[in-house]
């Protein structure tokens, strides 16, 4: 067994396409292997500016003999599929083994030396390199058949064992040789074998473990910092990259004019970050300082003092163009532009931004005029959630050519009309940071801007903490408002998005989505949710204007709910166990039946309940819903339809043999005296009607209330009968008025399990 090594060396390639270089280089690699019939003991990749790295381990010094053997035509077969097999395999008939009736060709190949399998696989790795940018260089770059790389590939170690493994790649022969750093090391470097190599090229200022570059930066940023009594602000994707662009990573503090710290703190992280890749540092109180930290690429001779001066002056220039950009916009007001919106697309198909913007603030002030979004610290339990299925409050629906028009005459809660206006006004100036100059130059900050130009014009902070909030959440583990205002107008902001782009027929396709769609279900439902907002999905969606069937959507946002529910536990199955039963569409409010059904369904006492159900489902599979005789809560006598829409076992209809007599006696009488019972019924029946007489109210008053934990202890009394019924009778019974009780009393407890969730939607 030997080790071996492969280095990759190219000028500088971009720190965001190292870390998925090794991962492809390592599966390049394991895949020629295991192509060979070759497995390494471990295989070890790095990866710095300038190389790309491989350690394997164990390697044999050669492959084994292998049997190769392909299935060929059955004995007999047309002589045309015969002579195709034997052309295909290079054999005679002769030649070929004959096993069960079939033809096999069996050839035996001789082992190979590891160094020519790595000859053949290191040139067809580089070529198959999938970068997801790379270039050809060089008078060879006319060809489109040239070679390609991230960047100018340089050089090319191979290395097994002690000896070099000769190949050659678009004129580069693979060596031994390699470079150290750029600054600190001049001429080449012999590579002894794989042994050697981390700390050869460590003698010669290069860390080969983008890890430990890592902690290098992490460490020396924190104590440069700490030494000059800052704190600093971590940033692990920061500093992931600046272990992407050194090989010898030393932090240092430079510091800029206090002076730009008047401008916001964001911009000031932001400019630090994005073009010049520094850490910032807070102060002794947690307030933004005049510092940060670079990391330079090599060891000073003057301790850093040049390469920190070269820095303050870079950064200097990037905020003194920040500060201008912040004092020319607080020059407009942000209603001026607002104004400039409308010159802005929003989609083709939907209009400008400025058309979006009045949608949005319409429906922010809906929002909170039917008191779905209330000012008070309790959220939800608007007057329209409250009412379900009862009277509701007249909704109020959107004009084609006007504003949405309150329908109701319930007057708001006190504070309501002050909340609809702060959430008009804040979805009104929501967009208005998109055409300053601020956002111009730095997108991230869209809506954080547009908050602070509001406080500084006077806007209230409601209103400029919407502003500058309304984004959010813009994805999974983002922090979700709760201020009344904020959440008015987040809300109406993403609901728009969806409603208008399903309306116009543009959902997400399979792993395309152009217009974020997913991301705005996330932060809509996330919204509802966790501030417990009440109200009816589909009114909701129709209150948006946008003028469609939302049947997709509501579908397309139960799919949503259940995938940001399933980090939280919440199992899809039950979703759909709640939802398939139609009409519930408080999200809220089904969230909580699955939540309490989940509890329940996953004890003893609930499995045992949901397999009683699935074979009473089983038996009556096929029917329809009862009718009227063992109804606890009619006396309507049974119409022709209903008696023709009995369940059905597959066999005969179990009232056919019923007479004429005892069919008044069921469809009239609403079953309270023992005159549906038949002759002969067992204690089982006896017990099971008696239970389902008192669950099925209880179920159904603690549904009404909103009691979904009640709903369900009143569904477990019903296990034990439904058990003792099962193990103690025969549903099928020869006697039709037993079979037709019994299969009505089986109805009735599927039935009244339906109350709470369809249990065929319930996996296992």
């Amino acid at each position: 067994m030997t080790d071996f090594l492969l280095e990759l060396r190219s000028e500088e390639i971009p720190a965001r396409m190292q870390l998925k270089g090794k991962e492809d280089l390592a599966r390049l690699f394991s895949d020629a292997l295991a192509k060979a019939g070759l497995a390494a003991a471990s295989v070890e990749t790095f990866a710095t500016p300038r190389r790309l790295a491989l350690i394997a381990t164990g390697l044999p010094l050669a492959t084994d003999a292998v049997s190769e053997e392909t299935k060929g035509p059955k004995v007999g077969a047309p002589p045309q599929a015969m002579e195709g097999f034997l052309r295909k395999t290079g054999l005679t008939q002769d030649q070929l083994t004959e096993r069960d009736g079939v033809y096999f060709a069996v050839v035996e190949k001789a082992g190979r030396q590891t160094a020519d399998v790595l000859a053949e696989a290191i040139p067809a790795i580089i070529r198959a390199f999938p970068w997801p940018k790379s270039q050809r260089w060089g008078a060879a770059s006319i060809s489109t058949e040239s070679l390609r790389w991230v960047r100018p590939l340089q050089g090319i170690v191979a290395l097994l064992g002690d000896d070099v493994v000769p190949c050659e790649i678009d004129g580069i022969v693979s060596g031994a040789a390699t470079m150290g750093h750029r600054f600190h090391h001049s001429g080449p470097i012999t590579i002894g074998n794989a042994g050697d190599y981390i700390e050869k090229l460590r003698a010669c200022h290069v860390i080969v473990h983008c890890s430990e570059r890592c902690r290098i930066i992490r460490d020396g940023a924190k104590a440069v910092a700490q030494a000059a009594g800052l704190n600093l602000v971590e940033d692990e994707g920061l500093v992931i990259e600046n272990a992407g662009l050194t090989e010898w990573p030393v932090p240092m503090l430079g510091r800029f004019d206090p002076a730009f710290l008047d401008v916001p703190q964001e911009v000031i992280q932001l400019t630090a970050r994005v073009n010049q890749k520094y850490f910032v540092c807070h102060d002794s109180n947690g307030k933004l300082a005049n510092a940060f930290v670079c990391t330079a690429n090599i060891d000073a001779h003057d301790g850093g003092a040049a390469i920190v001066a070269g820095n303050e002056k870079v950064l200097a220039a990037r905020l003194s163009d920040a500060k201008f950009f912040w004092e020319q916009d607080l020059k407009v007001s942000l209603d001026d532009q607002a104004q400039k919106l409308a010159q802005i697309t929003f989609h083709e198909k939907l209009g400008s931004v400025a058309d979006k913007v009045d949608r949005v603030a319409k429906l922010a002030r809906w929002l909170v005029e039917e008191g779905i979004v209330k000012s008070s610290p309790e959220r939800g339990g608007g007057a329209r959630a409250a009412s379900d299925g009862g009277g509701s409050l007249p909704s109020a629906s959107p004009q084609a050519d006007g504003p949405l028009h309150r329908a109701s005459t319930v007057p708001l809660p006190a504070g309501g009309e002050e909340l609809a206006a702060q959430a008009a006004r804040a979805a009104r100036l929501c967009k208005a940071d998109l055409v300053t100059g601020m956002v111009g130059e730095f997108p991230e900050l869209q809506g954080i801007m547009g908050g602070y130009y509001a406080r500084v014009q006077g806007e209230s902070d409601a209103v400029a903490d919407a502003i500058r909030d309304h984004y959010k959440p813009v994805g999974q583990g983002d922090d979700v408002p709760t201020a009344p205002v904020t959440v008015a107008v987040s809300l109406a902001d993403k609901l728009d998005t969806l409603a208008q782009f399903f309306a116009a027929g543009m959902p997400p396709t399979g792993s395309k989505d152009p217009f974020a769609l997913r991301r705005a279900a996330i932060g809509f439902l996330s919204l509802l949710l966790q501030n417990n907002l009440r109200c009816s999905l589909r009114e909701t969606l129709d209150a948006t204007g946008a003028g469609a069937s939302f049947d997709t959507l509501e579908e397309f946002l139960v799919d949503r709910l259940k995938v940001q529910q399933r980090e939280a536990g919440v199992r899809h199955d039950l979703i759909d166990a709640v939802f398939s039963l139609g009409g519930e569409d408080d999200l809220v409010r089904l969230l909580a039946r699955v939540k309490a059904l989940q509890a329940y369904i996953t004890t003893a006492e609930g499995a045992n309940l949901l397999a009683a159900y699935k074979r009473a489902a089983n038996i009556l599979k096929g029917s329809t819903p009862v009718s009227p005789v063992l109804d606890r809560a009619t006396d309507a006598p049974m119409s022709d339809a209903a008696e023709q829409q009995m369940p059905q076992t597959g066999e005969e209809d179990p009232f056919v043999d019923v007479d004429q007599g005892m069919r008044a006696a069921i469809a009239g009488n609403h079953g309270r005296t023992a005159g549906i019972i038949p002759e002969g019924a067992a204690a089982a029946d006896i017990a099971l009607l008696g239970a389902l007489d008192i669950a099925e109210p209880q179920a159904q008053k603690a549904l009404e209330a909103e009691q979904f934990e009640d709903a369900m202890a009143a569904l477990a009394t019903l296990r034990e009968p439904i058990d003792r019924f099962f193990d103690e009778v025969m549903v099928n019974d020869e006697d039709p008025a037993k079979r037709a009780f019994r299969l009505g009393l089986l109805a009735r407890f599927r039935d009244a399990v339906t109350q709470v969730a369809d249990f065929s939607k319930i996996e296992g």
